[in-house]
């Protein structure tokens, strides 16, 4: 679609009051303040941040291993307090609704801190949790919580027996079934709910004043699918059956069971101390290994608790709270290749260094994935700074797209053996997942246990796209039989509306952004319908302001995609889409990049308080503080190559050695 010459005149002419010379002066600021956010060991790296949780269940994990420090309790109090809505509660997202687990999860830690019960913040956060009904309305992550401080029944959670580890993998029904987030969580939590530790707490500590219904302590009411046959009902069986198990005096497998727990989780902990390099499995697995016995003075266990003091903790003036994972490959690879855009030489010493970092974050151990995908040198890049045994496709196929662009040596071994890890990671669909292949058995998230969002790693668009686009842009031909798949799954998963889901951002905006340049550059025509629709959608989504925002209730209600306020990063990314398609005097083009130089702030960057970034999809959200730095220069930057004719796709850097 292209407008008459007279609209493209009036639209370029309307792109900022100083025309190319504000364009240029907004890119300078952009590459002038993202190069001061280099760290001296040539990596970026922001804060990922989330929600309340991280704050309280920190609170609570300090309780419960006796490790609690008064300033840095009180530092948790002041954040607690700084993240209350005016209705009492705490969001899964900023600006979003209330969470009923999250504010219970929130209010229980102010309150075992010693915040007075009667203080105005406790007492309209305890009228919005018991409006949604209570702790009887939280989900199992909550109550399991409360069950460490005597303040719910364990034997009302649902069975997690440690057997369930002696599973072998060619079971139906196994531990690496389940994402490996959610796996190693499960590792731990089986042990957990073997010892079933119970903390005692002070009783002002105590959250009766939570249950609606005081026997809404000891039992959860789970509800059964209408038809008789289903994953669902036959979980809640099973678990029935293993209650009665429970009961029982002898167990002639628990001992072996716990011993191969306790032997699983000491061999996954990483080298910064932590379980996955994530919040979730890192708590559970010293939760874990404190019920099991081990002491504060053991060495993992030490090593544990300061993975969380050192990088993931989040020190502000006086308050203190953790981070649920780190990002600083992504943000590296991300950075350096908006910062190539934007006009930086291949040869700066900030991006060699760069480039160096990165090829230094090769993943060249066996992980988790090599057990379903046997035989494969390993060769894969990380989200974190440390692991080895969780390699992402998502992030290798970026740092791939990232070292392309930088004089850098030798870059030639990892880019060969991810290429190799990547097609060997491709599922039998033809898509990606994050971390594994074919993890994509739905019927594990019915099991009750799994309320907590995401269970399982299936391909997604996004990640997809990604992929796509490394080997595209590294001259694999639309022809290998590899990239066939990947692009008919794409086109599979393109909505009827033209745009295509999420999954690792919000939301059809991300997933658009990522699906459309991957396709062009893989070689679709851009006047292919099916990308003509993309642009329609785009087109029709744009905001009045000229930019694009996609609020996370999206993934509450599709229905509301492409809409909400405007955001730098997501308006990049539909920029980004667009400069794949249109030429850069395309109306939408010039005004997107019009509100981009019109929002940046004097120091080079855009606020943007918004969450962009998905964790799992409805129930746990981030905000990646360098998306509103890489994303907009990156756009920025396409968009003047293109505007002073240039080729859509930087050429690849000579090889060094």
């Amino acid at each position: 679609m292209t407008a008459p010459s007279s609209t493209r005149q009036e639209a370029a002419s309307a792109t900022a009051p100083g025309g190319a010379t504000s364009l240029d002066g907004c890119i300078d600021r952009s590459v002038k303040h993202l190069l001061s956010l280099q760290a001296e060991d040539g990596y970026w790296w922001a804060e990922l941040e989330s929600n309340a949780t991280m704050a309280a269940e920190h609170l609570l994990l300090e309780h419960f291993l006796g490790t609690t420090e008064p300033e840095r309790e009180q530092g948790i109090v002041r954040y607690l307090l700084g993240l209350q809505g005016e209705d009492g509660s705490w969001p899964v997202y900023w600006g979003g609704p209330g969470d009923v687990s999250i504010s219970t999860e929130a209010y229980f830690a102010l309150k075992l801190a010693g915040v007075d019960p009667e203080r105005e913040e406790m007492t309209r956060a305890r009228r919005f949790i018991r409006s949604k009904g209570g702790v009887a309305a939280t989900r199992i992550f909550t109550k399991l919580w409360l069950s460490l401080f005597g303040q719910f029944d364990w034997d009302a959670l649902p069975a997690m027996p440690p057997e369930s580890i002696l599973m072998p993998v060619s079971s139906p029904l196994n531990l690496y079934m389940f994402a490996s987030w959610a796996r190693a969580t499960i590792v731990a939590i089986l042990v957990v709910w073997a010892y079933k530790p119970v903390v005692p707490i002070p009783d002002h500590a105590h959250v009766d004043e939570l249950f609606l219904d005081p026997a809404d302590r000891r039992s959860i009411r789970f509800s059964r699918d209408r038809k008789p046959f289903t994953w669902r009902n036959a979980f809640l069986a099973i678990d029935k059956a293993l209650r009665a198990h429970e009961r029982l005096p002898f167990k002639p497998l628990r001992r072996y069971a716990l011993e191969q727990c306790e032997r699983w989780i000491v061999d996954h902990q990483e080298a910064d101390g932590t379980w996955g390099v994530i919040q979730p499995p890192s708590v559970y697995s010293l939760i874990a290994l404190k019920a099991h016995g081990y002491s504060m003075d053991h060495p993992v266990m030490k090593k544990g608790l300061n993975g969380f003091l050192g990088d993931f903790a989040l020190r502000r003036g006086d308050t203190f709270s953790v981070q649920p994972c780190l990002s600083p490959v992504w943000d590296t690879a991300l950075a350096i290749t908006g910062l190539r855009e934007a006009g930086v030489p291949a040869d700066d010493e900030s991006l060699v260094q760069a480039g160096r970092w990165l090829l230094a974050h090769e993943v060249q151990s066996l992980g988790d994935w090599a057990l379903t995908v046997p035989g494969v040198e390993p060769g894969g890049f990380p989200f974190e700074f440390s692991n080895e045994l969780y390699p992402d496709t998502d992030d290798t196929a970026e740092v791939l797209i990232a070292l392309r662009l930088v004089d850098v040596r030798g870059k030639d071994g990892p880019f060969h053996r991810a290429k190799n890890w990547l097609r060997a990671m491709q599922s039998r669909n033809g898509g990606w997942g994050a971390f594994d292949r074919d993890n994509d058995d739905e019927f594990v998230a019915r099991i009750p246990f799994a309320d907590f969002g995401a269970t399982f790693d299936p391909p997604t668009e996004d990640v997809t796209a990604h992929i796509v686009e490394a080997f595209a842009l590294e001259g694999t031909p639309a022809s290998d039989e590899m990239m066939e798949r990947a692009l008919d799954y794409l086109w599979d998963t393109q909505e009827p509306d033209g745009s295509w889901w999420g999954r690792w951002g919000v939301n059809y905006l991300y997933g658009l952004g990522a699906a459309v340049p991957a396709l062009l550059a893989a070689g679709i025509d851009a006047a292919d319908p099916r990308l003509r629709k993309a642009v329609r959608w785009l087109e029709y989504h744009q905001q009045a302001d000229g930019g694009w925002g996609e609020s996370c209730a999206t993934y509450e209600d599709p229905s509301l995609r492409g809409q909400g306020p405007s955001t730098a990063s997501q308006t990049a990314w539909a920029l980004l889409a667009l400069l794949a398609l249109e030429p850069p005097d395309h109306p939408a083009i010039v005004r997107g990049i019009d509100y981009l130089v019109r929002t940046q702030t004097e120091n080079g960057e855009w606020i943007e308080p918004h969450f962009t970034g998905t964790g799992f999809p409805r129930d746990f959200m981030l905000k990646y503080h360098l998306y509103c730095n890489y994303w907009p220069l990156w756009a920025l930057g396409r968009y003047r190559r293109l505007r002073d004719g240039e080729p859509i796709h930087l050429p690849e850097t000579d090889p060094l050695g």
